[in-house]
């Protein structure tokens, strides 16, 4: 039986090209020789399709996607991922479902059974869990079918009480399939393929996985599909960060006895923030999805304020990859307080790109906005409230040029400043999309170094200096922070690990240090609660995946 993968960059809501591409999918396999095509999780919908599922006409675009799909099964037999509507009155109206499709009829439907509800994941907000478990008979062959979480709940400390696999091989399978949307971050795509590793020891099956692919808002999905035998080698993997289809003859997998032990899943999560960890796989992700925000919006053009400094350098590298050169405009809006060196770098960056730039002194709306306001400010010493005009002004003029052409204004704030309330409400902090906003400091020079890996793009100067955000005269980040070296293993560990103060202290970290960074965390979550949607690389982004509260007491 010859066992195809397909994976593939869908659309949330967009039927028509969804069920087109996985129709030209099923005809490239078939000519392939396939008898069996999979493809991944809430495919004709798009994952993750959150309150649309709430909708009946979205469900029934669904339905009908699933019948026009079933027409081109006559031959071949698919794997396909939708929401399936609960039949019985009690629970969920829907199921996360797996249609089994051929001879251009519906044969068998599984549903998922264990529906995550963390991080970016709020499945059981919308689906009832399965309460069956059945194989799919298909030409001689067992097929035990599961979705994404269903092969999970490994390890010392599960999260559900059931392994819909523990029913499954009890009908004794012979392959385990998994449909998936598995997203990326700079540690998951290890502990993925070790997951399934564990699945295929203990049940002693091969595993065919096939995970999505493409960016929907913020989330990102790497694709990376695999093969694996009964032996637990991976017989074939799927390209990153784009769509790929393969296929693999189940006999040559093989056939183990099942091993009853749980096994212990190895812990992935890194106990130390590694600055440039899989540093080129964070930049195929962000560049991804930078170019998918833009083309599934139907926006065309990006504007991006360029001071000079490191984050915007950086953003507005990924963004010329991920758009065109003559698809990102750069601004330099010098004030007052800006050096000519950081506009003089500034141009030479935009040059290196080779993108259009423009100059826009804001000395004068500067010193407008602080006439009009004197009167007001009573003569109280110059502060952080006139440093922050100048960032809103700058928010304003690239808004209104936005407006104006169409563009939308990628933001450059990264996480050590949105982690801190380093940034200006209606400033710094306006955009549609923020670039940098899930890698810390740190993890920006990274990405630098690497993006200059083969010749000088980011100029040099940019990379060495000292950051800064020059609203006042001679101004430096560590005058506000702490070196970004250290505050960025504190944040790592309160942030992405969870950790608490004693916790982070008793790794060697400064106490009154660690008591001043959480605080400033959990005292600015109400500038990060009105910011643009963050692109997410890491195990715990800012946005939707980290739901704490505004007005809260905890460590502030």
């Amino acid at each position: 039986m010859n066992i195809f993968l397909a994976q593939q960059n869908y659309h949330i809501g967009n039927f028509e090209a969804n069920t087109a591409r996985i129709i030209e999918s099923i005809h490239a396999a078939e000519a392939r020789g396939a008898d069996l095509v999979v493809f991944s999780e809430l495919c004709v919908c798009g994952y993750p399709p959150r309150d649309f599922l709430e909708f009946e006409d979205f469900i029934a675009r669904s339905y009908a996607a699933i019948d026009e799909i079933r027409k081109h099964t006559l031959k071949t037999a698919v794997l396909v991922g939708g929401p399936q509507r609960n039949p019985h009155r009690e629970g969920k109206d829907l199921f996360n479902a797996a249609f089994f499709l051929y001879e251009g009829e519906i044969k068998q439907v599984v549903q998922k059974t264990l529906l995550p509800t963390y991080d970016v994941f709020d499945e059981y907000r919308y689906f009832e869990p399965a309460f069956e478990w059945n194989v799919i008979p298909f030409k001689g062959k067992k097929l035990a079918v599961t979705i994404c979480e269903d092969i999970w709940n490994l390890g010392d400390n599960p999260l559900y009480r059931i392994c819909p696999m523990d029913r499954l091989i009890l009908q004794n399978p012979d392959v385990m399939i998994n449909l998936s949307a598995s997203p990326f971050d700079y540690d998951h795509d290890e502990s993925r393929r070790e997951i399934i590793r564990e699945n295929v020891k203990k049940y002693g099956l091969p595993m065919y996985y096939c995970n999505t692919v493409g960016s929907q808002t913020e989330i990102v999905f790497d694709g990376g599909s695999m093969v694996f035998d009964a032996e637990g080698q991976i017989i074939k993997q799927l390209a990153f960060f784009e769509e790929d289809m393969a296929g693999v003859e189940l006999d040559a997998l093989g056939k183990k006895k099942p091993n009853p032990e749980t096994p212990t899943t190895p812990n992935s999560v890194m106990e130390e923030l590694v600055f440039d960890h899989n540093i080129a796989r964070i930049k195929q992700a962000i560049v991804l999805s930078i170019r998918d925000y833009f083309r599934k919006m139907g926006f065309k053009q990006a504007i991006l304020g360029s001071s000079g400094g490191i984050d915007s350098a950086v953003t507005l590298a990924l963004a010329v990859e991920a758009l065109g050169k003559e698809n990102v405009r750069a601004i330099l809006m010098p004030s007052p307080y800006s050096t000519e060196h950081s506009v003089d770098d500034a141009v030479a960056l935009s040059k290196n790109l080779d993108n259009p730039y423009d100059i826009i002194r804001i000395n004068n709306i500067y010193e407008n906005f602080l006439e009009t306001l004197e009167p007001y400010f009573k003569g109280l010493p110059f502060n952080v409230a006139e440093e922050n005009t100048q960032s809103r002004i700058r928010g304003n003029l690239l808004m209104g040029l936005a407006n104006k052409f169409g563009y939308i204004l990628l933001n450059t704030s990264n996480k050590s400043e949105l982690s801190t309330g380093y940034g200006t409400l209606y400033g710094d902090m306006a955009g549609g999309l923020s670039v940098l906003g899930d890698l810390y400091k740190m993890q920006v020079y990274a990405l630098a170094r690497y993006i200059n890996r083969e010749k000088e793009i980011i100029p040099v100067n940019i990379i060495d200096k000292a950051p800064s955000a020059e609203l006042r005269p001679n101004q430096k980040d560590s005058d506000s922070l702490p070196d970004y070296t250290i505050l960025d293993r504190i944040l790592y560990q309160y942030i992405e690990r969870r950790q608490g103060p004693k916790e982070i202290v008793a790794q060697g970290f400064d106490e009154a240090l660690v008591a001043r960074t959480l605080k400033m965390v959990n005292t600015n979550e109400y500038k990060r609660n009105q910011f643009c949607p963050i692109i997410r690389v890491s195990s715990k982004a800012f946005g939707i995946g980290r739901r704490v509260p505004i007005v809260g007491k905890y460590l502030s």
